[in-house]
């Protein structure tokens, strides 16, 4: 399960166009952040995915983004060229592929290592199943696999592309979300040979609607209400919205519920949301800036926001984490802090909003500081200072969020 959101720059308010993802897994399924750096590979090179190999090509962009600690590839990402990714499982007729093959989490890495653009992304993850087919554990390391659909975006287009196993369809849109049920009828822009309506022939009508409809409805609704005004606020807001139930979600609902089922996702024990990003992606003169990626660990709603850059490595703690709990992972530090919110939401996620709303005040004082400084750094040509700059503040941002949630976590205990 997953939700995505994304807009043109049409649809914001600054004309950047806008990116958004809630990664819904298994709870517990630790999912770290990692940053892959641009590469050049030797004729005959492979890539080893999460469960095939296939042949690499002669250049891979750098990139960054969430990945569950036992997988090849990444939930969602952005790359250097301003791309953006995120998979969603979908539920197909079709069953999947006996062979192993690509699994969602591949292609979006596959895809942000490949394209330049949101088109480019599109072509590559088509000619990719097409060739090697969608197959293999991807819920868990021993789970069942899952048909995949992809939110593609770039700083001038936005695509939905679904598929089933090695069939696709594809539709440009201004804004648009991407949740768990084949949604492209006979509306497609682009489709393998032979398709007609796309979810009409495909989707599976044995799997409980509450699943993703309400989820999408709420997506859709939140995209229209804001249309022409959306901003990275905007944005975070959808991702951490609980519908009805505000601010926080409540304890008492049941899986038979459509209520049970939110953007920001606490809906043990189907999945919950566990690694989220939000970006803007901004076009080629602006990315000459420093340009941050917004991250969150764990559900959004108890989490805090913190910029990352591809110009600087990554803190450790961001990247750091496995299946068994780690003191100095930040993913697991949210897990923990997760754990000790579910025991009274609505009161302790008020708390956590109030509290952790003025760090993320104080942080985004931190980067514009930090990013005056480096882009003042750059202009004098020393990019290696203005990379220790976009470092030195990934740090700080890092070392407050942690210490501000262990805090919390021992007031909760």
């Amino acid at each position: 399960m997953c939700d995505s959101i994304g807009a043109t720059g049409s649809a914001a308010r600054a004309g950047v166009a806008l990116f958004g993802k809630n990664s819904d897994r298994k709870p517990g399924e630790c999912q770290p952040f990692v940053q892959l750096p641009e590469a050049w590979h030797p004729p005959g090179a492979s890539a080893r995915c999460t469960h095939v190999e296939i042949e690499q090509v002669p250049h891979t962009r750098a990139l960054m983004g969430h990945s569950p600690w036992w997988v090849w590839g990444l939930e969602h990402g952005v790359n250097a060229d301003a791309v953006a990714i995120g998979n969603h499982t979908v539920f197909s007729v079709e069953p999947l592929e006996d062979e192993p093959g690509l699994i969602g989490m591949d292609l979006v890495r596959l895809g942000l290592e490949r394209a330049g653009t949101a088109r480019e992304a599109l072509e590559c993850i088509v000619e990719l199943i097409a060739r090697h087919g969608q197959g293999g554990a991807a819920l868990a390391p021993d789970g069942p696999g899952y048909h995949n659909s992809f939110l593609i975006a770039d700083p001038q287009e936005l695509w939905v592309l679904e598929t089933s196993n090695r069939r696709y369809a594809a539709r440009r849109v201004e804004q648009g979300s991407c949740t768990n049920h084949l949604a492209l009828g006979a509306d497609w822009e682009r489709a393998s040979a032979g398709v007609g309506d796309f979810a009409g022939a495909l989707r599976n009508p044995h799997i409980p609607a509450q699943l993703t409809s309400g989820r999408e409805r709420r997506a859709r609704e939140l995209l229209a209400r804001g249309v022409g005004g959306h901003d990275l606020a905007s944005f975070s807001r959808i991702l951490r919205d609980h519908a009805d139930f505000g601010a926080s979600w409540r304890l008492g609902t049941a899986p038979e519920q459509e209520q049970h089922f939110t953007l920001c996702a606490h809906s043990d024990p189907v999945h919950r949301t566990t690694a989220s990003l939000l970006c803007e992606l901004p076009r080629e003169h602006a990315r000459q800036r420093p340009w941050p990626v917004w991250i969150s660990f764990g559900t959004p709603c108890t989490g805090i926001w913190l910029p990352v850059y591809l110009a600087a490595p990554l803190p450790a703690c961001l990247a750091r984490g496995g299946p068994e709990a780690e003191a100095d992972s930040a993913w697991w530090v949210f897990e923990r802090l997760g754990a000790a919110v579910a025991r009274d939401p609505e009161r302790r996620t008020a708390a956590l909003r109030s509290d952790f709303a003025g760090l993320e005040r104080e942080i985004e004082r931190w980067r514009l500081e930090a990013e005056a400084a480096a882009l003042e750094a750059q202009r004098c040509g020393d990019e290696h200072a203005a990379a220790k700059l976009l470092g030195g503040l990934m740090q700080r941002c890092a070392d407050a969020a942690l210490a501000r949630a262990a805090d919390r976590i021992e007031e909760f205990s």
